[in-house]
């Protein structure tokens, strides 16, 4: 069909434009081969096989679609938001929205620890027929390297689970499929990987952290020290086999486990009695001794050390089995702005990086400056500036586009612009006399109304 290739030639260009043109039948046959998040799985990717996000690109590209306007923007907004994440810090929740007029993705940036046990879950509005995916990243080791995908959620789950193998930084990507619109809502929070060595009722209270001073300075803490009653049942923080029971000058009576698949061993010292045997099999919560005051804490308060030891040394054993799990802050910035145009409402509102004011701004925009709330997180917006600028800004300082900031009248015709910029194309002549309503501003132009539609002015013009 005539009309079918030229729907396609012109994909980029506001497809829904060219629905008229071909039978409602056609038009679903056709963006259906597109949409289509399932498939058969290629080579590489995560694991040897291709993630959803992949074989969806695959789709893209097989349709003919990777040079359109819409399928250049679909593959670059995935590159950008990993080359230039949103930093946020642990645990997080934000609810954002994807238009179906502008291909995007989100990219968001945060620090965890070696033993953490990193929690992402993504829900969607609406539930079927709005695929989005979510994938975790490790950035780049190297200068011009990829970053490196390390789990994906399958188009079934809505969840990832992930134990964090070194400290560092890591990356979150969400991105839906082409031509749909839809919210979601995606909370990143972090347990301890291993269970913690005593029941939840027993007194026990870590007083001694890693890297504290011992011996007046001559050596470091490598460990955790649980202050609990004497003879309280210390107990077996995963599934794995005891390598070693044996006793020493420093950790008196101690016992190593090694849980099952992993590559570190759990060191408990300073125990008055030991329960199990070289080469025991032990599940979570079995007894693996006693606590004691043995070794050097001779004549000290009774005590678990707790210590991890990789083939690389000893690592901070806290975020391993910390049993404090924080929850995101609740959202309160208004959800129902995500998604829209909105403007700044106050002298002063500043913009920053990432959530908080700890950090200097990135800017300070005038009053009624245009933003766009992308996402809502605590009391916070993500926004974007006309100029593509993106940050946060406090939910108070911005206002609907509900009322006009002025009104008026053309004094001459003027040519109402797409965007606030010198070379921007024109969407309409306004012809002299029509009335005006500005909502906002963007540098040198007005953001207005005005014959139904919005648009932007250049200042000098009126």
């Amino acid at each position: 069909m005539v009309e079918k290739a030229i729907l396609w030639r012109n994909f980029g260009n506001r497809i829904w434009m060219y629905t008229s043109l071909i039978s409602k039948t056609c038009i679903t046959a056709a963006v259906g081969i597109l949409l289509c998040s399932c498939g058969t799985q290629g080579p590489a990717g995560l694991f040897g096989k291709k993630t959803a996000h992949e074989q969806y690109g695959d789709r893209i590209i097989q349709a003919g679609l990777r040079e359109t306007a819409m399928g250049q923007q679909w593959f670059e907004a995935a590159d950008k938001s990993l080359a230039n994440p949103n930093p946020v810090t642990l645990p997080y929740s934000e609810t954002g929205y994807f238009a179906a007029e502008r291909p995007s993705a989100v990219g968001l940036k945060f620090i965890a620890k070696r033993g953490q046990l990193l929690n992402i879950t993504l829900n969607k509005k609406p539930v079927s027929g709005f695929a989005v995916y979510f994938e975790l990243w490790a950035p780049a080791q190297q200068p011009g390297n990829k970053p490196k995908l390390l789990s994906a959620a399958d188009t079934a789950s809505n969840a990832i689970r992930y134990e964090i193998k070194d400290d560092g930084d890591y990356y979150i990507r969400i991105q839906p499929e082409l031509l749909k619109s839809g919210e979601y809502t995606i909370s990143l929070t972090t347990g301890p990987s291993l269970a913690y060595p005593f029941q939840p009722k027993a007194k026990a209270a870590i007083a001694s952290f890693w890297g504290a001073a011992r011996d007046r300075g001559a050596r470091k803490h490598e460990g955790i020290d649980i202050m609990a009653p004497f003879r309280t049942p210390c107990l077996a923080t995963a599934n794995g086999t005891i390598s070693r029971v044996n006793e020493n000058k420093l950790g008196g009576k101690t016992v190593w486990l090694r849980p099952s698949g992993k590559d570190y061993v759990v060191y408990y010292a300073h125990l008055d009695e030991q329960l199990v045997t070289d080469g025991q099999q032990v599940t979570v919560g079995d007894t693996i001794g006693l606590v004691g005051t043995t070794g050097n804490a001779r004549g000290g308060a009774p005590h678990l050390h707790l210590g991890i030891y990789t083939n690389a040394g000893a690592v901070d054993p806290l975020a391993f089995i910390d049993p404090v799990v924080k929850t995101p802050a609740k959202i309160v910035a208004a959800e129902e702005v995500v998604g829209k145009l909105v403007r700044t409402n106050a002298r002063g509102s500043k913009i920053y990086a990432e959530p908080g004011t700890a950090m200097p701004a990135l800017l300070s925009p005038e009053v009624n400056t245009i933003l766009r709330a992308e996402a809502a997180t605590a009391n916070w917006y993500r926004v974007v500036l006309p100029g593509g600028t993106t940050g946060y800004i406090n939910h108070n300082h911005v206002d609907t586009l509900r009322n006009p900031v002025r009104s008026g009248t053309t004094p001459d015709p003027i040519a109402l612009l797409e965007s606030p910029t010198p070379d921007a194309p024109r969407k309409l002549i306004i012809e002299k006399g029509r009335q005006i309503k500005v909502l906002g501003t963007s540098g040198n132009y007005y953001f207005v109304e005005v014959a139904s539609q919005n648009g932007w002015l250049n200042k000098a013009t009126l």
